[in-house]
């Protein structure tokens, strides 16, 4: 019932309608999809660092406990296996 009450507010135009602007949808040419995985690209680097940054300052102040992986990076002494 609601869809038809926002058809009929809109004009009642065929076509495809876009989500957000109500107008008609166009193709995405090759070029804006490459930019567009790009941006998407460097964002996700950005975020893994900034998150890989702050997970190595918490291990730093003792905030979180490290894994076994970065035990042994950081630590590699005790998993010298020749003291005993």
């Amino acid at each position: 019932m609601g869809e038809k009450k926002r058809h009929d507010q809109d004009g009642g135009a065929g076509g495809e309608v876009g989500p957000a602007t109500g107008s008609k949808a166009e193709p995405m040419t090759a070029a804006q999809f490459l930019s567009w995985k790009q941006r998407k690209n460097e964002d996700e680097a950005a975020r893994k660092a900034e998150e890989e940054r702050k997970r190595a300052e918490d291990i730093a102040t003792g905030a979180v406990q490290m894994n076994g992986r970065e035990l042994f990076l950081h630590e590699p002494w005790v998993f010298d296996n020749e003291l005993y």
